[in-house]
């Protein structure tokens, strides 16, 4: 297939390009694109066939949930069952920036985004024109590195186009990303929450939101 390849500004957000990509998410379609950590790959999280296709191209066994981005606090009512009483406490002192939480997942999400436990994991990323484009889009982006499965993140849109060119509808090239740890993940759907990955946010941090 035919990968086009926009090369942006991130810091000079363009309204025209924002509506271009909500456009071809809106059909479906599937795009790696420049996050607040590394490149992702993304897809509506609502839409299963366009999910499917991320899986494909990541050469993902499907079974093995993706998260979600969402532009704010007010969307997880669309992506989640249940909003834990730790979180509004967390959401406040962590977001935007590099924290995942685990959630029960909405009836709305389609079945290939979750796992076995029907969770969902989500965050909200420090990235302004990532944000706009998910407030734009309408709906929350797949936020899975854009790498093949088993092999390293990238913060290199060059690395992003070899490894995903033809594979993809659409590469945002907005340059270097700023790399680092990812996100941390805690899963608040269980009792006691439990932290299943360690990441930019320390858990010295979060355990006083979790007592």
């Amino acid at each position: 297939m035919k990968t086009e390849i926009i090369r942006t500004d991130l810091k000079r957000e363009d309204r025209n390009i924002l509506l271009r990509i909500a456009g071809i998410l809106g059909r479906g379609g599937v795009i790696v694109y420049p996050t607040d950590t590394f490149y992702g790959l993304g897809a509506s999280g609502f839409h299963a066939e366009a999910v499917r296709r991320v899986y494909r191209v990541k050469q993902r066994i499907e079974g093995k949930p993706l998260s979600l981005v969402i532009s704010d606090y007010g969307m997880l009512p669309e992506v989640a069952a249940e909003l834990p009483p730790e979180l509004p406490d967390l959401a406040e002192a962590f977001w935007p920036g590099p924290l995942t939480v685990v959630l029960p997942a909405s009836p709305r999400l389609p079945d290939v985004l979750l796992g076995a436990a029907r969770t969902i994991g989500v965050r909200v990323p420090d990235l302004a024109w990532l944000r706009n484009l998910v407030r734009t889009a309408g709906f929350p982006l797949t936020a899975t590195s854009a790498n093949l499965s088993g092999e390293g993140e990238t913060a290199d849109p060059r690395e992003a186009v070899r490894v995903f060119q033809g594979k993809v509808d659409l590469i945002l090239d907005g340059g270097a990303t700023q790399g680092g740890q990812p996100s941390t993940v805690i899963d608040l759907s269980v009792r006691p929450p439990r932290i299943l990955r360690p990441g930019a946010v320390s858990p010295e941090r979060l355990f006083p939101y979790l007592a």
